[in-house]
């Protein structure tokens, strides 16, 4: 979580970061890599909140850092709100996050930071495993495939039908099927989901 953290402050202009998206980066970092790997970067625990799910960890995790001098954080201004401000004050430590890890994360941090406010990730965050958990309750790992859309594309059932033709085309020529791996199969459907 700390190398987390101090990624996403590195990657962000303070502007853009505050305790409702730092909470957002970590819960969609997580969810997605347990979707895709059963597997979670952080492990931390998410609850349901008003404002959608939360860390249990982070704000023990931002006072740890910020005893050790490793983070600044400020609460400021911000249209007549209070924000909180963080700002790194160390080196991200290489080699804890893995390449697939922090190219994911990078993807994460575009999403909520940059594209959207914290109004709009905190209406985006309260998709079905926030809405299935009672307020307070964690929200479980094992939820994380709600998150992505479960009707197909267009571009799915396109993809789907010129599969079909093709292989019918093979077993009609007498010819052997190229077979291609579930898992290509897979990626094509959610590059067109996308």
């Amino acid at each position: 979580m700390r190398a987390v953290i101090l990624r996403v402050c590195h990657s962000c202009d303070p502007a853009d970061l505050g305790a409702v998206k730092l909470n957002k980066v970590l819960y969609f970092l997580d969810m997605i890599s347990y979707a895709h790997h059963r597997q979670a970067v952080t492990g931390a625990t998410y609850r349901k909140r008003p404002n959608g799910p939360t860390s249990d960890q982070l704000l023990f995790m931002l006072r740890d850092m910020q005893e050790i001098g490793e983070i600044q954080v400020d609460d400021v201004d911000y249209h007549g709100f209070i924000k909180k401000n963080y700002v790194a004050l160390v080196s991200e430590p290489v080699g804890v996050l893995t390449n697939e890890e922090t190219t994911l994360l990078d993807d994460v941090i575009e999403f909520v930071c940059r594209r959207n406010t914290a109004k709009s990730i905190s209406d985006y965050s309260h998709k079905l495993p926030w809405e299935l958990a009672h307020m307070g309750d964690v929200i479980e790992y094992h939820t994380a495939m709600m998150l992505f859309p479960n009707e197909p594309s267009p571009k799915a059932f396109e993809l789907a039908k010129e599969g079909a033709e093709e292989l019918e085309a093979a077993r009609s020529t007498g010819n052997a099927v190229a077979v291609t791996s579930l898992a290509d199969f897979r990626s094509r459907l959610l590059a067109a989901a996308r």
